[in-house]
């Protein structure tokens, strides 16, 4: 394979992988600060209970919405947001959950109001500035995106999507190293992710640094073997080593789990009856 072809590759898995990384990635919920199971009918119900103890209190809405918003139930989460708003017109980190939820439902503009609302308050909000990065970076400002992420990381966030988020900006500028540095941070503070080693890998394989690539990718597909992405990116790493046999398995089974990802459409054709 000739270095140019092999170029045109990388650059195309590179293009569709950040841009697919991106859309997964704007979807976490990790603002709101609670875990998956706090989403259940059950906390819900219990939720319910507090607030009809305490109707005045700002923060038994807080911790009701956000429990909505873990379970999708954004309507929901956003009246909850609204009526503790509205019981304390300060509470930064109510105008940033609900930010969140119009982020996850595509209101980008009442996103950036409420993230601004919230950094108003407190300037030294980390997640704040996460969110409103991604909002940034989903409008097609990556400068302000990066700026936003950058301001996050001196605060001493530990939440991981600034570093993906970051690194994912730092790799479309073809600035490897540092992208992988990023990643690499991200999964210091949580390693059971995908996205970060699948965006890592991208990065050692725009490097030629392949056995890293192909590892990252590998330990992707281990925490999640629905993941068409880095089956792709897998397979890359397969064929610029002549695998190509290997390489068609891999590029079919991403097909066949997004059968509208043109990358594994494209290497099965170019790798069918090696």
């Amino acid at each position: 394979m000739s270095n140019n072809f092999r170029w045109l590759i990388v650059t195309g898995a590179l293009a569709a992988a950040v841009m697919m990384s991106g859309c997964t990635t704007s979807n976490t919920t990790r603002g709101l600060s609670i875990e998956k199971e706090q989403g259940s009918e059950e906390n819900i119900s219990s939720l319910t209970r507090v607030v009809e103890r305490n109707p005045n209190d700002p923060e038994a809405y807080n911790v009701r919405g956000s429990a909505y918003g873990r379970a999708g139930l954004y309507d929901e989460a956003l009246e909850d947001f609204n009526r503790a708003i509205s019981l304390n017109r300060r509470f930064y980190q109510a105008y940033s959950n609900r930010a969140l939820m119009y982020k996850n439902t595509g209101k980008y503009k009442n996103a950036a109001r409420d993230y601004n609302a919230a950094l108003a308050i407190n300037p030294n909000y980390s997640e704040a500035y996460i969110g409103r990065g991604d909002v940034y970076d989903q409008a097609n400002r990556p400068q302000s995106a990066l700026r936003d992420y950058q301001r996050a990381i001196r605060l001493g966030t530990t939440n991981p999507r600034a570093y993906h988020r970051r690194g994912l900006l730092l790799q479309r500028q073809r600035n490897h190293s540092a992208a992988i540095e990023d990643f690499s941070k991200a999964l210091s503070f949580e390693d059971q992710r995908p996205e970060p080693y699948n965006g890592r890998g991208l990065s050692y394989l725009a490097m030629g640094a392949l056995d890293n690539a192909l590892d990252d990718f590998n330990t992707a597909l281990k925490l999640n073997p629905n993941y068409a992405e880095a089956w792709t990116n897998q397979a890359l790493v397969f064929e610029q080593r002549g695998q190509k046999k290997r390489a068609f398995k891999s590029y079919a089974r991403a097909a066949a789990l997004d059968p509208r990802y043109g990358p594994a459409k494209d290497g099965m054709k170019r790798t069918r009856g090696a």
